[in-house]
């Protein structure tokens, strides 16, 4: 990727008249500890690769972090509008957990189409769940038109600098185990925006991943910025057609590269993860692991960006696919240790309360 145009990695891209950087990120970390787990690193010794296991979040999906912060933040504003979001499912369940939580009214507009443990998921939470069009972007337009009509404060999946610095977090906890590159989905791309900003001032590479026909952002960075439609993929969560402006600005300003990979690609990624590393995710939850054997790097970290996938598809995947033979252990050093272990220095989880607020009574979910 060119380096015209990309900021200093000490210094905070200017994106349009938005600021969002490290403080940002900081902050939202003292938001979230209250409620959010810090999710585990696995050492994935069969691909020689870090994986950040964000599929072991609340609602499934780092998603949440984005959602709960930017609604914390809107209420140290004095913002308690009841709030409404388009989303493939993953952003739609973060909101509706949020929003319980913390007592607010909450709207998802979801396509037609969307994963059905997905739609569960959000009405679980208690939220309204309109469907609406065939994509993620005929959602979108919805959901603006109803937040316009009805005084609802809109949220988006990624384009939201409170949303990019609760991603961020994700950014945060990789820090102490030190990896020379990270590799992250990207659909609209809040979750690459935040882990870049939280660690592109400590020398790491960050890259993104995207798949074949699914890569708005990859072209918008080039500088194709003409709207298509993504084919179908197993990969729902990242089918955007136009990455968000504030996004495209961070990633072209802070990412190293952005890596395409091909949906037979992706499709093993699930299959092995679940045989091999006994890791359940979703399509897009693989992305960064499908992405990463292209990716050099003597200590690489994937993110697994979520787990929610119907179990229909993936016992279709696990009867179809047959993947490869997993590569050879790596070698161990004098200590008897994987290369990729944590170093000893990795930040203690009981830095993090994990206790979250006393339980609300939950409202009557409403699918239209």
């Amino acid at each position: 990727m060119p380096d015209a145009g990309r900021a200093p990695a000490n210094e905070e891209p200017d994106v349009g008249d938005v600021r969002v950087g490290v403080a940002d990120v900081l902050a939202a970390q003292a938001r979230l500890r209250r409620y959010l787990p810090v999710t585990p690193i696995h050492n994935a010794e069969r691909f020689g690769v870090l994986l950040k296991l964000e599929n072991l979040q609340r609602t499934g999906s780092y998603k949440v972090r984005g959602a709960l912060n930017a609604l914390l933040a809107g209420h140290e504003r004095g913002d308690r509008r009841p709030v409404i979001c388009a989303s493939a499912g993953n952003h739609a369940q973060g909101v509706a957990w949020s929003a319980y939580r913390l007592g607010v009214q909450a709207i998802t507009v979801m396509p037609h189409g969307a994963p059905a443990t997905k739609i569960a998921g959000v009405a679980h939470w208690g939220a309204t769940v309109r469907q609406h069009g065939n994509s993620y972007d005929e959602a979108f337009a919805f959901a603006r038109e109803l937040a316009e009509q009805n005084g609802y404060r809109f949220l988006s999946a990624f384009d939201d600098p409170d949303v990019i610095a609760g991603q961020g977090t994700v950014g945060i906890e990789i820090a102490p185990f030190a990896p020379d590159v990270v590799i992250v989905p990207i659909g609209g791309g809040g979750l690459a925006s935040g882990v870049a900003l939280a660690l592109k001032s400590q020398g790491v590479r960050v890259i993104g991943a995207q798949v074949e026909g699914v890569d708005s952002m990859a072209r918008a960075i080039r500088g194709d910025i003409a709207a298509r439609d993504p084919v179908a993929s197993l990969a729902d969560g990242v089918r955007v057609k136009v990455p968000g402006f504030l996004t495209r600005r961070l990633c072209s300003q802070l990412l190293d590269d952005v890596v395409i990979v091909r949906e037979a690609e992706l499709r093993e990624t699930v299959v092995r993860l679940a045989l091999e590393e006994h890791v359940i995710a979703e399509g897009a939850g693989a992305l960064a692991l499908a992405a990463g054997r292209r990716v050099a790097g003597k200590r690489k970290c994937a993110v697994v960006s979520g787990g929610n996938i119907d179990a229909s598809v993936l016992a279709q995947l696990l009867s179809d696919v047959r993947p490869r033979p997993p590569r050879k252990p790596r070698r161990r050093n004098r200590e008897g240790e994987p290369a990729l272990s944590p170093p000893a220095k990795a930040a203690p989880a009981s830095t993090l309360s994990l206790a979250p607020p006393p339980p609300r009574s939950r409202r009557v979910a409403t699918v239209v």
